[in-house]
């Protein structure tokens, strides 16, 4: 896999929306965790979000997937009102892919077998599912892991999986939940150059949320801060990082990505 130059991407130039948040408003048992949200992914752009526990990062990929009904405002995707559409239709239709914070995989089933379990639902003909399968094989490194049972793979092993597994049916936009959590400095390094390459070799839009902040801002091309259920601020890493709301609400004076 190339190396990725200090960590810093450049700002990406398309600015064409592929996913759009509209007036996003959602309650939980009367509590609102997003007010009035307007948010834009842009097409093959990797954006970060950030924010305090329960301020709504999961719940933004719940509503783009469709694990969560908003109570008010739209979700456009590729220029279509997907509001209303079930998830099938969402994953299918729209090219999803959702790396989730925990589990994704079947623990007593090989690295090859979950890999082959996922491209049976989502491919038909067996000599594609076996080109596909041995594409991520390669391009994750797999080889010598094919018949570990996925329990008995390391955390950042598991975590490759998972990435590999959503990327089987080819997704345009990629869902990562915390994937930095619990992970050395190292396996970090390693899914950061996994997701810039994703970026410019698979022209996939991905966006990121964790709390590993320097590490997100470090992968991501734009960031937005999330607090009290409203984007507070969006920009370049350095731009929210040096914003003063963000400052005042999330990363206080002294944080910095040096």
């Amino acid at each position: 896999m190339a190396l990725i130059k200090k960590f810093r991407i450049k700002s990406y130039k398309n600015n064409e929306t592929i996913v759009e948040l509209k007036n996003i408003s959602v309650f939980y048992n009367k509590r609102q965790i997003l007010e009035n949200l307007n948010l834009k992914i842009n097409k093959q752009e990797i954006l970060g979000m950030l924010g305090p526990n329960g301020v709504g990062k999961s719940t933004i990929f719940n509503l783009i997937t469709g694990l969560k009904d908003v109570n008010y405002g739209k979700i456009i995707i590729n220029g279509v009102d997907c509001t209303n559409l079930p998830i099938n239709e969402r994953f299918t239709k729209f090219k999803l892919g959702l790396v989730p914070q925990y589990g994704g995989l079947i623990n007593d089933l090989s690295l090859k077998e979950n890999l082959t379990l996922v491209s049976e639902i989502h491919i038909k003909e067996k000599n594609m599912r076996n080109f596909k399968i041995e594409k991520l094989v390669s391009q994750f490194e797999f080889e010598s892991l094919l018949n570990i049972k996925a329990k008995h793979l390391s955390g950042g092993q598991k975590k490759k999986l998972v990435i590999a597994m959503a990327l089987i049916n080819d997704p345009k936009i990629l869902l990562l939940d915390e994937p930095f959590a619990a992970l050395d400095i190292l396996t970090i390094k390693m899914l950061q150059e996994i997701i810039l390459n994703l970026q410019s070799t698979e022209e996939i839009s991905v966006v990121i949320c964790d709390h590993q902040a320097a590490d997100l801002l470090k992968t991501c091309d734009r960031a937005v801060i999330l607090s009290n259920g409203k984007v507070i601020a969006s920009g370049s890493p350095n731009e929210v990082i040096t914003d003063k709301d963000a400052k005042n609400q999330y990363f206080g004076d002294e944080f910095n990505i040096n």
